[in-house]
């Protein structure tokens, strides 16, 4: 997809989700309703979901797709963001260390930390693909914009 049609579909979604986001400020709820939206509005979002942090571990949580990892501990993609405290855009899976494969068919993936309102991580958005090189800064920069929502005030 082309950037200007992706940036087209991202501002789109940030509006439905900005309408869908109003009645609760429950983050599962919230996680639940962000992970169903962008799942069915990217072809290439083969897995698509959150972790929750639990101590030094991360708990599966809402999430679209194949059956997922329920613990990640040690290693992988999503504890990098969690450590490194930033996204992570990698296009191939396989040459990254350490990378936790909860399905064999997942070539690239990107990880975006959730914040609650004082800055602490409290979850990642993780999405995988089939396809290598799926991801880019423009996913990194739209999927950051929509994860900040989770611990977002209610706004209605």
């Amino acid at each position: 997809m082309d950037e200007s049609k992706k940036e087209g579909r991202y501002r789109r979604m940030i509006t439905q989700l900005e309408g869908l986001l109003t009645k609760t400020d429950d983050a599962v709820a919230r996680m639940a309703t962000i992970a169903a939206v962008l799942s069915h509005k990217f072809d290439d979002f083969f897995w698509c979901g959150f972790y929750i942090v639990n101590g030094d571990k991360l708990i599966v949580g809402p999430y679209q797709g194949p059956v997922a990892c329920q613990v990640l501990q040690g290693s992988g993609v999503c504890l990098a963001a969690v450590n490194e405290n930033k996204s992570m855009v990698v296009p191939d899976v396989h040459k990254f260390p350490g990378h936790i494969a909860c399905d064999s068919r997942s070539n690239s993936e990107i990880v975006v930390p959730v914040r609650d309102t004082s800055g602490s991580i409290k979850a990642v958005l993780d999405v995988d693909s089939i396809s290598f090189g799926s991801f880019d800064e423009t996913d990194r920069k739209y999927l950051e914009i929509i994860t900040a929502f989770v611990y977002a005030q209610k706004n209605g």
